[in-house]
């Protein structure tokens, strides 16, 4: 089993940057790819991007590319999602996620555990 739990979420203007973070415990983080989706109201969850087990690979949605940037500190067992360059249509709750496959990895079902969500709203 491994708790996930995000934070860093809020309301930001068009243009500006958030940083969430997914904090970890439970079995060993290191042995999971870690990616990041996001659910905007009424829509489908949708994948974001996900990183590697080491950190040492990333894979991004085309939407976002250039503008957000998945890390991790494997000694914190925490993973980071920043986002820079922020828009309107980014609005969604974002949620964290692990699983035992590639970061390669988009489809969520492929991923087995989870975080609650948190709240990024974005005004123009």
């Amino acid at each position: 089993q491994v708790q996930l739990v995000e934070s860093g979420g809020g309301l930001v203007q068009a243009g500006g940057s958030l940083r969430l973070s997914c904090a970890a415990a439970g079995r060993t983080f290191s042995s999971y790819t870690m990616g990041w989706f996001r659910q905007a109201p009424g829509k489908e969850r949708e994948f974001v991007g996900a990183i590697s087990r080491s950190g040492g690979g990333t894979y991004y949605e085309d939407s976002v590319k250039g503008r957000f940037t998945i890390s991790r500190d494997n000694a914190k067992n925490t993973a980071y999602l920043q986002m820079n360059s922020l828009k309107p249509e980014d609005t969604a709750v974002y949620y964290c996620a692990a699983s035992m496959r590639t970061y390669y990895n988009t489809l969520a079902g492929n991923y087995d555990y989870w975080g609650q969500g948190t709240q990024v709203t974005v005004s123009s």
